[in-house]
């Protein structure tokens, strides 16, 4: 749906972007993650066809920028961080009126417009001024909007920015239900863990250039490259019992005791932890708590990117 190759702009000296590559298929929900200004909104706008790169290629939907622009606008919805909204229209008219500039007509447009209000959740202020929204209504109708010619790629930058927490909540679920249906999404942040959870692949670019490209398993492993287990026993008596047993486990590379659990590093390359789970029940270890230690993902996006930067 959307291939890069070597996609790269220049102002001047200034590399914007410089060797970006993408691959992304159908139904994919890529996190394109980066500081302000690290070039997620200049890679964006060249595979909407907005801006031209100083060289490079970008295909969408098997079309090329250079040859077929017109194509891909029909096929993709770009939402940019902030856009504007006609201060004498209601909610229903500003979808109709772009629906109409996609030529969309007759019965069709409203029936259009009222199913996307559906999707958004917004048909509660269908009748209401387009200017009176909040800033997370607002960035659903948006959504809304860049959905009316049922696009097959969409392009989101920076829907989460000033959102309360339950907006945030509610357009991750809105994401998660585009890429359910087989929309190919690229949506750009600043802030890894707030896409983590629903993304399946992750981009992180810092001064133009991308650090990590790939699933979001795979950037779990490069941060951690071993498994790190939890264990907390039923009774505190029982830590250090717990911590001498894992310790001289084959699965274990070290073990210690940290704040009242006992923190087990695995091998490397070690997966499957359950046969260390059945030895503590079975040496009569009992423990409430058996669990994978949560990656700390915005400590990693501050590494890789620290990472990338350093390399200019």
């Amino acid at each position: 749906m959307i291939k890069t190759v070597n996609l790269t702009k220049k102002y001047g000296d200034m590399y914007a972007i410089r060797g970006i590559n993408l691959d992304l298929e159908q139904g994919d929900l890529f996190g394109f993650i980066g500081p302000n200004g690290a070039g997620k909104t200049t890679t964006m706008r060249i595979i909407a066809t907005l801006l031209t790169p100083t060289y490079g290629e970008a295909h969408v939907c098997d079309h090329s920028i250079y040859t077929n622009p017109k194509e891909i606008r029909s096929c993709v919805g770009f939402m940019p961080d902030f856009f504007g909204v006609y201060d004498d229209m209601t909610v229903i008219e500003y979808l109709e009126f772009f629906a109409a500039a996609y030529r969309i007509n007759g019965p069709e447009r409203r029936k259009r417009c009222d199913e996307m209000l559906e999707i958004v959740d917004l048909n509660f202020k269908r009748d209401a001024f387009a200017n009176t929204l909040s800033r997370g209504q607002t960035q659903r109708l948006g959504l809304a909007r860049v959905l009316i010619h049922d696009p097959q790629v969409l392009l989101l930058d920076e829907p989460l920015s000033g959102l309360d927490p339950r907006a945030r909540i509610e357009m991750r679920n809105l994401l998660r239900r585009l890429g359910q249906m087989g929309k190919t999404i690229v949506v750009s942040s600043h802030i890894l863990p707030e896409l983590a959870d629903i993304c399946n692949k992750v981009g992180i670019i810092n001064r133009g250039e991308m650090g990590f490209n790939g699933p979001i398993t795979e950037l779990i492993k490069k941060v951690r490259p071993q498994t790190i287990l939890e264990i907390q026993p039923s009774q505190a008596s029982g830590l250090s019992a717990i911590e001498s047993f894992v310790a001289k486990s084959e699965l274990v590379d070290r073990a210690e005791t940290l704040h009242g659990t006992v923190e087990v590093t695995l091998k490397e390359g070690i997966e499957d932890y359950s046969p260390l789970a059945q030895q503590l029940a079975q040496a009569g270890l009992l423990f409430k708590r058996f669990c994978e230690k949560e990656t700390n993902l915005e400590s990693a996006f501050m590494a890789l990117t620290k990472a990338t930067g350093d390399k200019m």
